[in-house]
């Protein structure tokens, strides 16, 4: 290849997946959004019975090795320590009657807790 020859490469794929409705709801999060917050962040903090959790949470400042996914309605970060958890992840927003949340579909995860509030990997 040329000193004048340029590579193509694809962007990378995004860890996570964001529905239509996740993403709206990172919009409407962040139209509401402390005056310091630069987006929408997920974690897996260790927590529960099966050992890990999903938390998303405002974020006011990037962290080196966070996964920053622009959406329509803003940014959404993921945090680093817990895109190895997440990959091939499909993250969606689901209402009804009597609850409303962030649901995950995660390939990795090997079990989860009867309650549904924690996972393993």
């Amino acid at each position: 290849m040329s000193d004048t020859e340029t590579k193509t490469r694809s962007a990378p794929k995004a860890a996570v997946i964001l529905t239509a409705a996740a993403e709206q709801r990172v919009a409407d999060l962040m139209a509401k959004a402390p005056e310091d917050a630069i987006g929408v962040k997920l974690s897996t903090p260790r927590r529960g019975c099966s050992g890990l959790a999903y938390s998303v949470d405002y974020v006011s400042e990037e962290t080196k090795f966070d996964e920053k996914i622009e959406t329509p309605g803003g940014v959404f970060y993921i945090d680093g320590a817990s895109v190895l958890y997440l990959i091939g992840s499909t993250m969606d927003w689901v209402e009804d009657d009597f609850t409303a949340g962030f649901v995950f579909e995660n390939p990795n995860a090997k079990g989860a807790c009867g309650c549904g509030e924690s996972f393993m990997v």
